[in-house]
């Protein structure tokens, strides 16, 4: 005779998990852009830098493509910059989690408002409202 075991993740469960995932990537993200950090300036020595006019146009890494191809060739500013991009997944990454646990849950309201939290965090990385 078998019994079935469910287990459901409690709350408590849930918020350890949830300051668990954004404690560590928070500390993984430090982590990747204090290396680049030290590759770049132990790269860039004698580099003299002018801080009169700032171009963001001519930015070297202007898509996720060109960040992790310029990881992979271990160039310090796409690891700065990789840094910072999973800094900014990590809350995602936590909206995303609280989505599925509420979906285990079956709290289909908490769901409907994780997704259009999601949907606005992602149309903000997207639209240029800047005009």
């Amino acid at each position: 005779m078998s019994k079935e075991i469910k287990h459901y993740l409690g709350d408590k469960d849930v918020q350890v998990i949830l300051g668990t995932l954004l404690r560590v990537g928070v500390i993984v993200s430090t982590s990747i852009v204090l290396i680049g950090g030290i590759i770049f300036m132990s790269s860039h020595t004698q580099a003299v830098v002018s801080f009169e006019h700032f171009k963001p146009e001519e930015a070297k890494f202007s898509s996720i493509a060109d960040i992790l191809f310029g990881v992979r060739s271990f160039d310090g500013l796409a690891i700065i910059q990789f840094g910072v991009l999973l800094l900014i997944f990590t809350p995602i990454a936590r909206v995303v989690f609280s989505i599925f646990s509420f979906l285990m849950e079956k709290d289909y309201m908490y769901v409907l408002i994780g997704l259009i939290v999601l949907c606005v965090i992602i149309a903000s990385l997207y639209l240029d409202v800047t005009h």
